[in-house]
């Protein structure tokens, strides 16, 4: 009954929260890309903690510009919350600062307004995809999603990117990733996956993830605390194949935007 449950919950779908905004693109998908930029970013609400309460969505912005990504993939993103600002969409905010299209996923109702994952894109996004991560009710959890783009990087040449933010209890992350192999299992498109796992690489949920993805570093350095980390749950994946190849994984050491480094990786698009 409870995997009944899972999987349920796994595939219930929704487009909602679909921005993909107006920006110039900086790439066209008529001009093959050689090369794909890759971040993953747990923001901490744009919230830099050494700055008490106050909100800076311009410092997330200038670490991401600054990488110069094509994909981003953001965690802990606030949507009209009142610690933000009932008038701010961050996911929206961003996307407009650094030049790039977005999609949200809303992960928790949060102070009067939304809370979850989002992807930032130099592509324009064709089709968008939220979908829940299940929790065992036996043993609770905050909810999770999974924010999920379609992008044409080249003419015909299609893949998927996503972002996601894995539970705090190793039980409900093992059964999120297994869902996660499951649900993006079904789609032959190449894929790329980053997010903050909640996870080392030797736990359990790594090493099944490390079954059916590639990460892009396995001696990956740490991404949290940001002074003197010394653990790395922050990680690019992308499907097995010929498609990608890992040219760099780089730690980025920006102490002061958020709680997380931000980790950027080169892939070689074959």
């Amino acid at each position: 009954m409870k995997k009944a449950l899972f999987a349920l919950l796994a595939l219930v779908s929704t487009v909602a929260f679909a921005h993909n905004g107006t920006p110039k693109p900086t790439n066209r998908p008529s001009r093959k890309a050689k090369t794909l930029t890759v971040m993953t970013y747990n923001i901490h609400h744009c919230n830099p903690p050494s700055a008490g309460a106050k909100i800076e969505v311009d410092a997330i912005a200038r670490v991401i510009t600054k990488a110069k990504p094509d994909f981003v993939a953001l965690q802990e993103v606030d949507v009209h919350t009142e610690r933000s600002g009932k008038g701010v969409n961050q996911a929206r905010e961003l996307a407009r600062l650094t030049g790039m299209h977005y999609f949200f996923s809303k992960a928790i109702d949060h102070q009067g307004g939304d809370y979850g994952v989002a992807v930032l894109s130099r592509f324009p996004i064709l089709d968008s995809t939220r979908f829940i991560l299940p929790v065992d009710p036996a043993i609770g959890g905050e909810t999770r999603t999974i924010a999920a783009v379609t992008v044409e990087i080249a003419k015909g040449r299609k893949i998927i990117f996503a972002s996601t933010h894995l539970d705090l209890k190793e039980p409900n992350r093992l059964t999120q990733s297994e869902q996660i192999v499951q649900h993006f299992g079904k789609s032959d498109l190449p894929m790329i996956l980053g997010g903050d796992f909640n996870a080392q690489a030797d736990s359990r949920v790594i090493q099944f993830l490390d079954g059916h993805f590639v990460r892009s570093c396995q001696a990956c350095a740490p991404t949290i605390p940001v002074v003197n980390p010394s653990r790395a749950i922050d990680f690019i994946m992308y499907k097995p194949g010929e498609t990608f190849k890992t040219l760099s994984t780089q730690v980025i050491d920006e102490q002061y935007a958020s709680d997380h480094l931000p980790v950027v990786v080169k892939l070689q698009v074959n």
